[in-house]
């Protein structure tokens, strides 16, 4: 996977942070959907390399509960993790224990979506 993430990290398009971030969704049958992170000068219309990979997923007929693990690189020394609103996706669409791996250059850290997302915001909220 490792090199995979790698590969991609080269069609991020990252030229206002220059913090390339590539991402690889595994779904439970295997299939794999990639993402970049996308940027844009108006901020707000950047969008994750995590949220890329999983909307993409989605639009190949996948749903909540066919997602398997989430790998994520940046190219730095240090891992990342996803940023709050990956988050959120991620809690509505990816079981509570799932996998997700972040590496960087030199490290690799894994958690499970309960660790990273301890109090989700879900359906039983807008009740």
């Amino acid at each position: 996977m490792r090199e995979k993430l790698t590969e991609l990290l080269k069609n991020s398009y990252s030229p206002y942070s220059k913090f390339p971030v590539a991402a690889i969704v595994v779904m439970k049958d295997g299939h794999e959907f990639y993402g970049v992170n996308v940027e844009n000068a108006s901020y707000g219309a950047t969008i994750c390399a995590e949220r890329s990979a999983i909307v993409s997923a989605i639009s190949h007929g996948y749903q909540k509960g066919d997602f398997k693990e989430l790998y994520i690189m940046v190219n730095t020394e240090k891992v990342s993790t996803c940023c709050f609103l990956c988050r959120q996706v991620i809690t509505e669409l990816f079981d509570k224990d799932a996998k997700i791996t972040c590496m960087s250059q030199t490290d690799v850290k894994e958690f499970f979506v309960s660790e990273l997302c301890p109090y989700p915001f879900d359906e039983g909220d807008l009740k």
